[in-house]
């Protein structure tokens, strides 16, 4: 299957880069390209793509408020954003994952690293950055969101034993083959836990989950 794309940067010689290495992948199609955030919403309206590459910081609308945008529209639920940005402090990142974004890396992150991104975030999992996971975890856990936090602690409680311990899994980084392996079931029972925890939870994707199992302390930040 055909990964449908979105390059939204405001700098040119940045967005024709990652067009041109993003379009060189037989199973990755470029289908626009937007010089701010307003232009990005409209372009993802009428092309409905997979994954968008966000930047942060454009001009008339901001990559912040271009992701709420889109992921605040239900008729754009099967798009998914992934910020990029030069910052790896940016207050924006922290309040884009918050928004709805499912993904953030840095610029400088290498090539095959890129691409491996647009994959795993059109497959449905989240992916963040690694040298700054653990920083944002801990400005979640720092800065929750009372209303969000309050409606996510009912909501655990509805929660099984079993995805309980697969939320503490996911929000620790683990991959669906790792918490199978870890928890001593298949693929496919992992997979239908997480789907009942995003239902249970009202999360979008598992970047979601991350934060609500910081923000109510059902994981520390630091806990092994």
């Amino acid at each position: 299957m055909t990964i449908r794309v979105v390059v939204a940067d405001d700098q040119a010689l940045v967005r024709s880069g990652f067009t041109m290495l993003l379009a060189g992948e037989p199973d990755i199609d470029v289908v626009g390209e937007a010089g701010n955030g307003a232009e990005a919403v409209a372009l993802v309206a009428s092309e409905r793509p997979d994954v968008v590459l966000m930047d942060v910081r454009m001009p008339v609308m901001d990559g912040l408020e271009a992701t709420r945008r889109i992921s605040g529209d239900e008729s754009l639920s099967g798009t998914r954003v992934v910020i990029l940005t030069t910052f790896d402090l940016d207050e924006y990142v922290h309040e884009a994952l918050r928004a709805g974004a499912s993904g953030f890396l840095l610029k400088d992150t290498l090539p095959i690293d890129l691409l491996n991104a647009v994959r795993v975030v059109a497959g449905g999992d989240a992916l963040i950055a690694p040298k700054i996971t653990r920083r944002l975890i801990e400005e979640f856990a720092r800065r929750p969101e009372p209303a969000a936090v309050a409606a996510a602690a009912t909501a655990l409680d509805q929660l099984t034993e079993r995805e309980r311990e697969v939320l503490e899994t996911v929000a620790r980084g683990s991959s669906n083959a790792e918490i199978a392996a870890e928890l001593f079931v298949s693929h496919a029972t992992v997979k239908t836990h997480v789907s009942r925890l995003l239902m249970k939870l009202g999360a979008r994707d598992r970047a979601q989950l991350v934060m609500i199992a910081y923000e109510t302390g059902l994981i520390a930040p630091g806990a092994p």
